[in-house]
């Protein structure tokens, strides 16, 4: 899996590892990202941003290869003054890409298996690294059910029913510690 670690120069939460992009959708561009049949917006909006922050060509990222996995909705606090509240689609792509990273979105990359990641998970917990909460709360709750599927290709492409697009899980990481990415004990 490629993880990002957020430039400096971002307003929330900067220099935090993360997922490789977040896709943002935009409304009144010429291709449309608004467009909710099979999530072909989110996956559009996903394949511009991919370009933006990693410099990974649209060619590269066939929109039919991005495989939809869920929607989280969260609000986390970055520092006092900025936080996040969002609806995130959870999209997979297999693929072999180039990179040139936007240095302005994102300042370092790493791929990693399911051993590094939980090892970046660790260095998060003992305050060596930061890992941004919505990241965090996928790899907690969701990632390891998919990952093992992702990797052997057994997940099924249409995970979600038009009936689970609308479904979404809910966290609020409202008092969530932002050099961790978790909640502090209780």
């Amino acid at each position: 899996m490629l993880l990002q670690r957020r430039a400096a120069e971002k307003i929330t939460f900067p220099l935090v590892w993360t997922n490789t992009t977040c896709s943002h959708p935009l409304w009144g561009l010429d291709v449309d990202e608004t467009i909710e049949t099979d999530v072909l917006g989110v996956r559009r909006a996903a394949q511009r941003k991919l370009g933006h922050e990693l410099g990974i060509p649209a060619e590269q990222l066939p929109l039919d290869g991005f495989t939809f996995l869920g929607k989280i909705h969260y609000k986390a606090p970055s520092d006092e003054k900025f936080g996040e509240h969002e609806i995130d689609y959870i999209l997979f792509c297999k693929q072999e890409v180039d990179l040139k990273l936007n240095k302005e979105e994102v300042c370092e990359v790493q791929y990693v298996d399911q051993k590094k990641l939980r090892e970046l998970l660790r260095e998060a917990d003992s305050g060596r690294c930061t890992v941004s909460p919505w990241f965090r709360l996928i790899a907690d709750n969701l990632l390891a059910h998919w990952w093992n599927k992702l990797l052997d290709d057994s997940l099924d492409r249409n995970i979600m029913s038009a009936d689970g697009l609308r479904d979404i899980r809910n966290f609020d990481l409202g008092n969530i510690d932002p050099a961790t990415g978790r909640r502090p004990p209780a």
